[in-house]
């Protein structure tokens, strides 16, 4: 059920009311609400997963690992962990200065917006939630309406663990979300794709609003002909099933040298095989397509692409089902080159050296993440040096989400911003700076003051004629 419109503004005042009251300043108190949401996580988990299945037919076993199972360890440890990141900071400085106390408070930034995607509905809300709470900030939760059982259920658990004078679900679609992009906010962190990131970072420099934005892109993987082309398979398939592919760091397409094409196909087979032994049309452990037209899209995308299908899905349209499937000899110019597949859809590209792989990704939007496979750390060095993306993954797939002390993060298109665990509690804060000048200082602060003697011109300008060292490339 949407929220009523007129009701928003209202929210929006009562959770600005709660944070001016102090309510949620101290440590104590953050503590319990993280860990009143890993309650939230470990008590509602059945409610959780059968509403996740119902949206994108879930496996349980991925829901409990990827999202419950993640939402109660970073709660958990981040209230472990908030008072050393609280703690008021005491630069070092020179000894003249030392006398005003510099000093760095962690201030929460105050009421906060966060915007959720339908592929990871309850990981996408929560984790920066838990970084909210951690900073000391009141927050609206706006979950994606492509997730309907998932949205309406978050709406009835929260009051059960939290004040909704606090944290505030609002439900709704194009017209719910515009009412919320009208008023201000004290940040935004949104989590979604490109189109209607632009859309909330025009809203938000209205109000010059700061904002985090998670967006995804095509994340290429590179394969080295040295590398084992066998495990690179396992390891890139497995991370594309998650969630059907619906995943922002899921491979997108993969370069590998042409002579290395056909072992790399048929080690995907294989192990489609060994994963799916009846196919994964019907199998309880491969996710389905969020709506119809997701499917369509994909399917439209296939039946246009130049490229050979060699491992032809099965799809059921009726059900939102799609097998993997991957095309070989995909080339510049491809439907499956166009824009971001988000579906369980492998291109695979020949190249003819590293070189032509490193133009390839280099000639596209920088991704969330690029993959490497390769046990040369030159040709490592080689792909960090000469790309950009917002992480870099060697000889894995998707695996790199359960580091949780890693920033998580985009360049460019793919966003910016970081999350995760103190990364997102230093989203949500602001750091504020402080000296306390003490009244016997001032004889050391006459020189400042007005008219100046040249003696005084030539102090306080001296640092102008600093020899500086000679250097040379």
């Amino acid at each position: 059920m949407a929220t009523p419109i007129n009701t928003i503004p209202q929210i929006r005042d009562a959770l600005q009311a709660t944070f001016r009251s102090g309510l949620t300043r101290p440590i104590a108190w953050r503590q319990h609400q993280l860990y009143q949401l890993a309650r939230l996580a470990q008590n509602e988990r059945e409610l959780i997963c059968d509403a996740l299945q119902k949206d994108l037919g879930k496996p349980k076993t991925e829901v409990l690992m990827a999202e419950v199972g993640c939402i109660i360890e970073t709660a958990m440890k981040s209230a472990e962990q908030l008072p050393e990141w609280a703690k008021t900071e005491y630069p070092e400085v020179a000894d003249w200065q030392k006398p005003w106390k510099p000093t760095v408070y962690k201030a929460p930034r105050g009421t906060v917006l966060i915007f959720s995607p339908w592929n990871y509905p309850m990981l996408l809300i929560f984790q920066p939630l838990i970084g909210a709470i951690a900073a000391g900030c009141t927050a609206v939760l706006k979950p994606s309406e492509l997730a309907p059982a998932f949205s309406q259920l978050l709406d009835e658990i929260m009051p059960k663990y939290f004040d909704p004078n606090v944290y505030r679900v609002v439900n709704g679609a194009v017209p719910e979300t515009t009412k919320l992009l009208e008023l201000q906010w004290d940040y935004i962190l949104y989590t979604g794709n490109d189109k209607v990131a632009r859309i909330v970072a025009r809203a938000a420099a209205k109000h010059l609003t700061p904002l985090t934005l998670d967006l995804g892109g095509k994340s290429p993987v590179i394969i080295d002909s040295a590398y084992d082309i066998d495990l690179a398979a396992k390891r890139i398939l497995w991370g594309k099933c998650k969630n059907a592919g619906q995943t922002c760091v899921a491979a997108d397409y993969v370069l590998v040298q042409r002579d290395k094409q056909d072992e790399l196909i048929k080690a995907f087979q294989k192990h489609y095989d060994s994963f799916f032994p009846n196919g994964a049309l019907d199998s309880p452990l491969f996710g389905s397509i969020v709506s119809d037209l997701h499917h369509k899209r994909l399917t439209s995308l296939l039946s246009r692409t130049k490229g050979e299908v060699v491992l032809k899905g099965r799809s059921d349209a009726a059900r939102r089902r799609l097998e993997p499937t991957i095309v070989k000899n995909v080339a510049e110019g491809d439907s499956l080159l166009e824009e971001e597949l988000f579906g369980p859809v492998l291109p695979i590209v020949p190249v003819d050296s590293l070189k032509q792989a490193v133009d390839f990704v280099n000639a596209r939007p920088r991704p969330v993440v690029l993959y490497v496979f390769s046990d040369n750390e030159s040709v490592k060095q080689q792909v960090v040096s000469e790309t950009q993306s917002g992480g870099i993954v060697f000889n894995d797939t998707y695996q790199q989400l359960s580091v949780h002390e890693l920033p998580f993060g985009g360049v460019g298109e793919s966003g910016y911003g970081y999350q995760v665990m103190k990364y997102t509690y230093d989203t949500f804060t602001q750091l504020r700076s402080s000296i306390d000048m003490p009244r016997e200082a001032e004889p050391h602060l006459a020189i400042r003051y007005p008219p100046h003697s040249e003696e005084a011109v030539q102090a306080l300008t001296a640092v102008v004629h600093t020899p500086i060292p000679s250097s040379r490339l």
